[in-house]
């Protein structure tokens, strides 16, 4: 899934593009918004939001899309080739004079109101990229809830707005957190966000994504992407497990003996290192 940098470069560009232009296409590929037709509207701006973009019209409108597993807008010079994907996944054509933004795949589009954009984003968290991040807030909705899961609890987007789960298992490892840790229990909870951040800031204007310094493939990462493979560390091999609530299960990458867990395994648990003995997977 797309990450709270990857929107936030994608709006920078778009903002860069479509801010103070008037549309010359402006097609809405969905079925419960066929009928709008945003041609002629002019754009204010174009702004990330978490994981969410939204596009600012003039005449005190917004277009909210977001990217989920799949989505993505592209940006082509007119006359340009579309590459983006076939054009039956296309979900939204915006066009001006100069440019053409085509968002591929993407989902929750919603239009409403600028005065009223509280009702589809009002529920994030502060975004770790905002120009209004507030890290006190942020700990503040992490430690209302103690004995969450911290690998949980920092991709719940009501806590804080834009990380994935490439950062969540990043900064756990760069911070010797183990995954199943509860939030009560993490050391050090304000470095720990602290650290994701810093993470993202370093990475939301380039498309790389690299924790290590490394932007070289098969460099760029600790432990993410890496199971089986040695920690860069302690060289012990990095595990793989599922972590989340029923249905909403995402893959967690951990090494074991720098992220050792710092209570008693819990055999209740439903977690789990794939393919390995649950001893290893620890809480």
């Amino acid at each position: 899934m797309p990450e709270g940098d990857t929107v936030w470069l994608a709006a920078n560009r778009m903002n860069t593009a479509l801010a103070g232009a008037t549309l010359t296409t402006g097609e809405l590929r969905v079925p419960q918004l066929a009928t709008v037709d945003l041609a002629g509207a002019t754009v204010t701006e174009v702004v990330p939001r978490g994981k969410h973009m939204l596009t600012r019209f003039a005449d005190g409108r917004t277009l909210r899309s977001h990217y989920r597993m799949d989505g993505s807008w592209h940006i082509y010079r007119n006359g340009t080739p579309w590459k983006g994907g076939p054009a039956h996944s296309i979900r939204a054509v915006l066009s001006t004079d100069a440019w053409d933004c085509v968002g591929y795949r993407l989902h929750d589009l919603r239009i409403v109101p600028t005065s009223a954009e509280h009702e589809l984003v009002g529920h994030l968290g502060p975004d770790v990229l905002g120009p209004d991040w507030d890290l006190d807030e942020a700990l503040r909705r992490l430690r209302s809830h103690p004995d969450e899961e911290i690998g949980v609890a920092v991709l719940d987007q009501r806590n804080l707005a834009g990380i994935g789960n490439l950062y969540k298992v990043e900064t756990l490892f760069m911070t010797r957190t183990h995954p199943w840790t509860r939030v009560a229990d993490v050391p050090d909870l304000p470095g720990l966000v602290t650290r994701a951040r810093t993470l993202m800031q370093a990475n939301r204007d380039r498309p790389e994504q690299s924790t290590t310094g490394s932007t070289r493939r098969g460099e760029d990462h600790w432990v993410f992407g890496r199971r089986g493979r040695p920690c860069r560390r302690c060289r012990t091999p990095i595990l793989l497990g599922d972590q989340g609530p029923d249905t909403q299960e995402r893959v967690t990458y951990w090494c074991p003996q720098c992220q050792a867990a710092r209570s008693p395994i819990d055999p209740t648990a439903r977690t789990g290192e794939r393919d390995h003995p649950p001893s290893l997977a620890g809480r």
